[in-house]
C-alpha cells in the first residue's frame, strides 16, 4: 500500500510564500510523475503543477513564475515553492502521484489533501 501526505499548507497573507511537501511511503518500486492539483470551493479540481522523473516540469498559466515545483528522488517526495500567493491561490491542495508498485503494478495514488488560504 502506498501513502501521500501532504504538509506545510496554512494560512498566509496575500504576496506570502509556503512550501508544501508529499512524501510517499509504502510499496513503491518506481514513481513516474508526481503533481499537484487543488480545488477550490464551488469549483472543479485543477492541475497546479507536475514533475517527471527526469526533472521536466509542467505548469498551469496561472502559477507559472510563482510556484516552482521539485523533487527529491531519493526520499520519493514532492514539493510547491508557492510565493507572491493571492487570493485565487485559496484551496485545498492534493498531491498526486504515478507510479509502479513493488508488486510492478501501475497505480495513481492521492493524498488527502491540505488547505492553503491567502487572507489578509
Amino acid at each position: 500500500q502506498v501513502q501521500l501526505v501532504e504538509s506545510g499548507g496554512g494560512l498566509v497573507q496575500p504576496g506570502g510564500s509556503l512550501r508544501l511537501s508529499c512524501p510517499a511511503s509504502g510499496s513503491i518500486y518506481m514513481i513516474y510523475t508526481m503533481g499537484w492539483y487543488r480545488q477550490a470551493p464551488g469549483k472543479q479540481r485543477e492541475l497546479v503543477a507536475t514533475i517527471i522523473s527526469g526533472s521536466r516540469t509542467n505548469y498551469a498559466e496561472s502559477v507559472k513564475g510563482r510556484f516552482t515545483i521539485s523533487r527529491d528522488n531519493a526520499k520519493n517526495t514532492m514539493y510547491l515553492q508557492m510565493n507572491s500567493l493571492n487570493a485565487e491561490d485559496t484551496a485545498v491542495y492534493y498531491c498526486n502521484a504515478d507510479l509502479r508498485t513493488s508488486g510492478l503494478t501501475r497505480d495513481t495514488n492521492w493524498g488527502q489533501g491540505i488547505q492553503v488560504t491567502v487572507s489578509s
